[in-house]
């Protein structure tokens, strides 16, 4: 038989007055109506009877018997009166062993009521319903107090309050009451061992079963996943990015909220319960980020290792919160662990990115003068970074960037302007994006044709600017930046029309208009021909893919060569000297023929062949 000790029994060495007979009477008497009381509904439901045959396997708490469970708890805790009593003044009485195995007997229904109301109402328990109750949503301890029971005020305070709590939470919460008051009831009674035990079994099943549908791996070690293959791998972090939400958010603050109503009266109990049955299932979750942290670096792995920091560190608040006793600080270590190893490897995949832009070993050129590879993989990547502004913010904060030299005034803005670059995110990403620039000037040297060279650095560098313009890096760069590189690329533009078009221009006499001997006529449009198709032959393979560029390119070369031309061609080789045979051999194209061929200058579409062959636009033939 469980031997009951009671907290409020009288110290054997305490002084105290001695009783009247009146008051030991009736005390007597008292206590003996309440162990009547207590033992006719206790074996009522204790054992089947003619008039409850079903009464051992019926509920206790379900709706057809509220009021009994009422008075089942109030003879409870009248029983439990009578037995303080009997310690207290006849300690060896026969009436003390009866009441001790009617308490037994109680707490054995209690328990399996306990049990049978976690597996009946598994559905409105669980967390994903039961966490969005606000607290202020939560039952008052009035309702269904184990101390608090006779009292008829507070139950229709209580009543008031739930009838303003819309029905579908009242489903969900009416189970919440009466585990609480059997919890209450189990723990004054001294069988909070009891109670515990069966808490944490049924809640840590369900929180395991949950995370596992969730896809909570819990097998899943450092060894297994340094195995993996990055496909795979990032296949289970993109599905643990969700489920530590769901976790996080829902499935843990749901089971604290239960833990902390069901053993309102003793808060360390629920806490404790919490502990036992989230920690497991937490440390798993949070030693995933930080096995991944461990396995091999490589750039292309960054942003996964980033979104796994950002959720880790979004959810910080939330787990320090939750898990804030000393017997999780396990798991509070556990996650910070996991920032720690994870900026980490962030910073090592910086610096690996940062080598691989340095060292890309590519010697041959693109052809046409088009985008290189290493500019749309590298603008990618970092635009990619840039949305990523926050987390970096955090990882790079402590971690100064080491350049050989001061930073060039045209890539990092001007010294009184502090707000074009100024945070340590933007200075980075610049200092990537310039090392890339470097990198491609030295690719440009290698082309054969100058004027294509800078074709090239004004294709590339259009398409950083573009790439700029479109996503965060603007912000983390400024206007100034971008302004800037703008200007570059007029200057790249307007190199290569100088270099390009040089022949074309050099053709032409200085003065269209004036007067000249005819063999010198004859001399420019000889040589605008021959320097005219040559070009035009030659670029016919260069492209410009921004067609915004490439139009003004167009317009450019035609402002620059069209004036002129039209100007000696109206002098010297229009319809009035027609009569001059040369005319007919020698002036092969009009002002308006340029502008056709033109019309497909930079789209690489490589066509060979003479600019003779396309005399259909309109150019005179020889």
């Amino acid at each position: 038989m469980k031997a009951i000790f009671f907290k409020s029994s009288p110290s054997p060495t305490r002084m105290t007055p001695p009783a009247s007979p009146l008051h030991l009477t009736f005390s007597e008497s008292l206590m003996e109506e309440n162990i009547e009381a207590a033992e006719l509904i206790i074996t009522k439901w204790d054992s089947p009877s003619d008039n409850h045959s079903s009464s051992s396997n019926a509920s206790l708490f379900s709706d057809e018997n509220r009021e009994e469970s009422k008075q089942y708890l109030s003879s409870v805790k009248g029983l439990q009166k009578a037995m303080q009593y009997l310690v207290s003044h006849q300690a060896s009485s026969e009436k003390l062993v009866r009441a001790q195995a009617l308490m037994q007997t109680a707490m054995k229904r209690l328990e399996k009521e306990f049990y049978q109301i976690f597996k009946s109402f598994r559905f409105y328990l669980d967390p994903e319903s039961f966490s969005a109750h606000s607290s202020s949503s939560r039952p008052s301890a009035s309702r269904s107090s184990f101390s608090d029971l006779e009292e008829d005020e507070s139950e229709n305070e209580s009543r008031d309050e739930n009838d303003s709590i819309p029905g579908a939470q009242r489903v969900s919460l009416a189970p919440v009451e009466d585990l609480r008051a059997i919890a209450e009831a189990m723990i004054k009674a001294g069988y909070a061992k009891e109670c515990i035990k069966i808490y944490k079994i049924i809640r840590k099943s369900f929180v395991d079963e949950a995370l596992h549908g969730l896809g909570v791996d819990r097998t899943l070690n450092l060894q297994k996943v340094q195995k993996m293959d990055w496909e795979v791998l990032e296949v289970k972090i993109r599905n643990w990015l969700h489920a530590v939400k769901v976790a996080v958010k829902t499935l843990f603050p749901g089971e604290r909220i239960l833990s902390d109503q069901v053993f309102s009266i003793a808060p360390a109990m629920g806490e404790s319960c919490f502990a036992e049955i989230s920690k497991e299932g937490a440390l798993a979750l949070f030693e995933f980020p930080e096995n991944v942290a461990k396995c091999k670096k490589t750039p292309e792995k960054m942003f996964r290792f980033l979104d796994l920091y950002e959720a880790v560190s979004n959810l910080w608040p939330e787990v320090e919160s939750m898990f804030n006793s000393e017997s999780t600080s396990t798991l509070r270590s556990t996650a910070v662990n996991s920032l720690i190893k994870l900026g980490d490897a962030v910073r090592t995949m910086l610096t690996s990115f940062e080598t691989a832009i340095q060292k890309e070993p590519s010697k041959s050129t693109v052809p046409g003068g088009g985008i290189h590879p290493l500019t749309r993989y590298v603008m990618n990547y970092i635009s990619f970074l840039a949305d990523y502004t926050e987390v970096l913010s955090d990882i790079v904060a402590d971690w100064p960037l080491t350049i050989p030299s001061p930073l060039p005034e045209p890539f990092f803005g001007s010294p009184d302007n502090e707000e074009s670059i100024s945070s340590p995110v933007s200075v980075r990403l610049a200092w990537l994006i310039l090392l890339m620039l470097c990198k491609l000037d030295g690719k440009a040297a290698m082309y054969k044709d100058v004027s294509l060279s800078y074709l090239f650095l004004a294709n590339n560098l259009q398409y950083v600017v573009g790439k700029v313009r479109q996503s965060n890096l603007k912000i983390l760069l400024g206007d100034e930046w971008v302004t800037k590189h703008e200007l570059k690329v007029k200057q790249y533009c307007s190199n290569y029309e100088r270099m390009g078009w040089s022949k074309v221009l050099a053709s032409l006499p200085e003065n269209p208009t004036a007067e000249i001997p005819v063999d010198q006529v004859k001399d420019h449009f000889r040589n605008f021909n021959l320097a005219f198709e040559e070009t035009y032959t030659k670029q016919t393979s260069w492209v410009v893919p921004d067609p915004g560029l490439r139009d003004d390119i167009k317009i450019s070369l035609a402002r620059r060569i069209v004036p002129i031309y039209k100007e000696f061609y109206e002098t010297y080789g229009g319809m009035h000297l027609r009569k001059e045979m040369w005319v007919e051999s020698l002036v092969r194209y009009t002002p308006d023929d340029l502008g056709n061929y033109w019309s497909d200058l930079l789209n690489g579409s490589g066509s060979s062949g003479s600019v003779s062959s396309s005399s259909s636009r309109g150019g005179r033939s020889r």
